[in-house]
């Protein structure tokens, strides 16, 4: 089950890699849309377009990368309380939520993106985007990736609920 983690979770780190290279892109592109519209007095749709089509990867893929490096909103100060085995079953009931929740907006998003692509929806703006449907095939894939990130989460916890038990550590005694 390992091998089957740290595979699933170098793609989720592949994607949360370019993630992070659109947050960066989307620094140098807000910067430039500024200095062109106070400098130049020029602001060109398709790149104001651009920025806001760059937080759909970051914000979408990063869901993953963020459940991955633990950055996900918890309420700790109960979780903290229990044993391993406590909190390897929390952990266990929260990654079969995530996988839940991620598989039915995945599938409910699929027939969004198709329909789009099939209208080959772009922007309706004059200099705007085209090929819109690309923007959109983010909202499966990300979900997708929180699907794969959340078995990974679950073989983890099962992984712990199934480690032999160390009774010096349950009956509290230290070596």
């Amino acid at each position: 089950m390992k091998v089957v983690i740290d595979r699933i979770e170098w793609l989720v780190e592949l994607m949360g890699g370019l993630a992070r290279f659109c947050v960066l892109a989307l620094v140098l592109l807000v910067a430039t849309n500024v200095l062109l519209r106070y400098l130049f007095s020029v602001g060109p749709v398709a790149l104001q377009e651009l920025e806001w089509h760059l937080v759909s990867p970051i914000a979408l893929l990063g869901l993953a990368y963020s459940m991955k490096h633990r950055a996900d909103v918890r309420v700790d100060f109960l979780y903290d309380r229990f044993g391993p085995r406590g909190q390897a079953g929390v952990d266990l009931l929260a990654a079969l939520l995530t996988l839940a929740v991620g598989a039915i907006i995945t599938w409910l998003a699929i027939p969004y993106v198709m329909q789009s692509y099939q209208l080959m929806e772009g922007s309706p703006d004059p200099g705007g985007l085209p090929l819109r449907y690309l923007l959109k095939a983010f909202i499966p894939l990300g979900f997708a990736l929180l699907v794969i990130q959340g078995a990974a989460d679950c073989l983890r916890a099962l992984l712990q609920l199934l480690a032999p038990v160390d009774q010096d550590a349950v009956q509290g005694r230290t070596s």
